[in-house]
């Protein structure tokens, strides 16, 4: 395991560089991210560890970044203060472009993975914003009436966003309709809504809860990378639920072990039914959702291991995109930012 410390900064987001497999960027803030400034860590893996390549001061603290799918050098961050910032790693210490139309805090930042010349942000005034890196303004501005804390472009659709909020809700998004439809609103899911009768029955496992639940804040989100229709979410209940679009009904599968609130999840780019996730029980822990493989005898979705280094919250997890499928990054509020091999923390 590598490590890295961001002294007096708690971090809150890590993503690893699409473009590069030794960089990664980090999202941290001050003082927990209640008060005071920001900082957008440009990190490299070398030979002798984890070394600091560049960083970035803000005014406010910093919740998230996503790598731009445009330039290999440059980040978008999601800020305390309501605005969006975009970095350049070959520029000076300034943002080479600021966003500010949100009127409260900004929570998550995504980038189109399929159209690559739009990213979106999420924020606690109830509203998700679509935005070009040559535009001076929002292209879209899509209203959900509640906290949204995460917001993400489908990895298979240029068109398709989603988004999970307070109100213990997931929101699809679809850019071609009308915008009088609702406001490009297509479909609506309560996360608390009781469990779908599994597929397969040989798979269902008696120890999970099946619902309904009450409504609890939704935290994040993600897509599965290979199955175009499945999202997991999480957040405030523990729990970790994945849904088929499709259907529009309750969770196909519900993911029970977390002690605290799940704050990220992360589908692996390399296996179908893998996912990350981090919690503020200072675990990481990786999940198998049991549709790649039927084991009636180990209840299908499960628990696969955990990560158990970090002493304080948890509050980014990310896949690396290149070589064997196994390393992962993650910071959180203790300071570090961890580089390691998931499959050394899964169990025989």
């Amino acid at each position: 395991m590598l490590e890295y410390r961001t002294q007096g900064f708690n971090g809150y987001a890590v993503k690893y560089s699409p473009y590069f497999d030794s960089k990664i960027a980090a999202a941290t803030s001050q003082h927990y991210g209640l008060v005071g400034n920001g900082r957008l860590y440009i990190l490299n893996l070398t030979p002798n560890g984890i070394v600091a390549e560049k960083w970035f001061d803000t005014q406010d603290s910093l919740y998230d970044l996503a790598w731009s799918e445009l330039h290999g050098n440059q980040c978008v961050v999601a800020t305390g203060d309501g605005s969006v910032k975009l970095f350049d790693i070959g520029l000076d210490e300034f943002p080479i472009r600021s966003w500010k139309e949100h009127n409260r805090e900004v929570f998550a930042v995504h980038w189109n993975l399929v159209a690559k010349d739009t990213f979106c942000s999420s924020s606690w005034d109830g509203t998700i914003k679509v935005w070009s890196p040559t535009r001076e303004t929002s292209l879209f501005t899509l209203p959900t009436h509640t906290c949204t804390y995460s917001a993400s472009f489908s990895p298979h659709h240029p068109a398709l966003l989603s988004a999970v909020s307070s109100d213990s809700h997931l929101r699809l998004f679809d850019l071609r309709t009308p915008p009088s439809a609702s406001n490009h609103l297509v479909l609506t899911i309560p996360l608390h809504a009781a469990r779908t009768a599994p597929s397969n029955p040989t798979n269902f496992n008696v120890n999970t809860p099946s619902g309904p639940f009450p409504p609890n804040e939704a935290l994040t989100h993600d897509w599965n990378k290979y199955r175009s229709n499945i999202v997991a979410a999480a957040g405030v209940d523990r729990l970790i639920r994945t849904f088929d679009i499709r259907s529009g009904g309750g969770p196909l599968e519900i993911l029970a072990g977390h002690d605290y609130a799940v704050r990220r999840v992360a589908w692996s780019p390399h296996l179908s039914d893998t996912l990350l996730s981090a919690s503020y029980d200072m675990t990481c822990r990786v999940w198998t959702d049991g549709s790649a493989k039927a084991v009636p005898e180990e209840g299908g979705a499960r628990e696969l291991g955990r990560m158990g280094v970090h002493t304080e919250f948890v509050c980014g997890v990310d896949w690396c995109l290149f070589g064997a499928e196994g390393w992962a990054a993650s910071t959180g509020w203790d300071e570090r930012v961890c580089v390691w091999d998931v499959r050394e923390f899964m169990r025989p």
